[in-house]
């Protein structure tokens, strides 16, 4: 009977000091589930951190030539459109830290409260996210489609994120203070509408969750690859494969155009490609070596599979 005491005692003195997990930011072993096909590097919580050179390379690439690469590996969910952006004509890119929040409910509002006083944050809810942000990430967000009080960042916020990220977000939400937000230096954004109303009656439920933006799914450490006229989140698993065959495919395009001006391309305007036609891709790769943005041996490879295409 002691020891069974003396058991329940030691097992309430273990539980009051080892802290809960946390109910909002997910885990590095949670983060490790959903990638865990990943086996580059990954930043302390656990994201996948692709690498800095594929981030710039992706500013160069078209969203369709992406979109078609990842419909061709069974990806068929990663692409959202219908935005408001502070600067349509600049693209940007980041790996993605993701956030979801829900209609405002006193109950779990109380808890989250405790859960980020336990935790020494600072601030409402909304700011969080914002603190986990590193150099080049870029701030997804699950709002809801909440506009009009759903204003998830301001011009104080904005800067915040400008700050960490030097990228940007994207929001399944509004934003105030539109005007400022577009003065500030190293930053941009979608979202979906503009409103006066500060951000009211919604809670943050999840930090690096997998999340849903309109028909696209996102996973913490996705690529994220905004435009004005819509965003893709490329796996980071294909990050570089789909850059890589973004690339060549805009290398086909641009020798296929010049064709097309100096006529002679026939009847075949949208490409006509043969293993001739390749060899002489190559031979423009040669004399236009500027062009080429991945290593010469990575074009060959693809160049050899565009040869012989493999059979399905």
């Amino acid at each position: 009977m002691k020891k069974t005491i003396w058991a329940g005692l030691l097992l309430c003195i273990v539980t009051s000091v080892i802290p809960a997990v946390s109910q909002v930011k997910m885990t590095r072993e949670q983060m490790t589930f959903y990638t865990a096909d990943w086996k580059g590097e990954r930043f302390p919580d656990g994201r996948p951190k692709i690498p800095d050179d594929l981030l710039k390379r992706a500013l160069d690439v078209s969203i369709e030539d992406v979109w078609d690469f990842l419909q061709g590996e069974g990806y068929r969910s990663q692409f959202e459109s219908g935005w408001k952006a502070l600067h349509p004509e600049k693209a940007f890119a980041g790996r993605a830290l993701t956030a979801q929040y829900m209609p405002l409910r006193p109950d779990m509002a109380k808890a989250i409260a405790a859960e980020g006083k336990a935790e020494h944050r600072s601030s409402y809810n909304n700011s969080w996210p914002i603190a986990e942000l590193q150099l080049g990430d870029v701030y997804v967000a699950d709002g809801f489609g909440k506009i009009v009080e759903g204003t998830l960042i301001g011009s104080n916020l904005g800067s915040g994120i400008a700050a960490h990220t030097h990228t940007g977000f994207v929001f399944d939400a509004g934003i105030r203070d539109a005007e400022e937000n577009r003065e500030i230096e190293n930053f941009n954004g979608l979202y979906r509408g503009y409103d006066p109303s500060a951000w009211a009656d919604m809670i943050l439920t999840s930090i690096n969750a997998p999340i849903r933006i309109g028909r696209a799914i996102v996973l913490p450490g996705d690529l994220v690859l905004a435009k004005t006229d819509g965003v893709v989140f490329i796996p980071a698993i294909l990050a570089e494969q789909a850059i890589s065959s973004a690339e060549f495919t805009s290398l086909e395009d641009a020798f296929n155009f010049e064709l097309n001006k100096s006529g002679k391309n026939g009847g075949e305007f949208e490409g006509g490609w043969t293993p001739r036609k390749y060899d002489a891709l190559a031979a423009w790769i040669d004399a236009h070596p500027e062009k080429l943005k991945m290593p010469r041996a990575e074009f060959n490879a693809l160049l050899e599979e565009k040869k012989e295409p493999k059979k399905r």
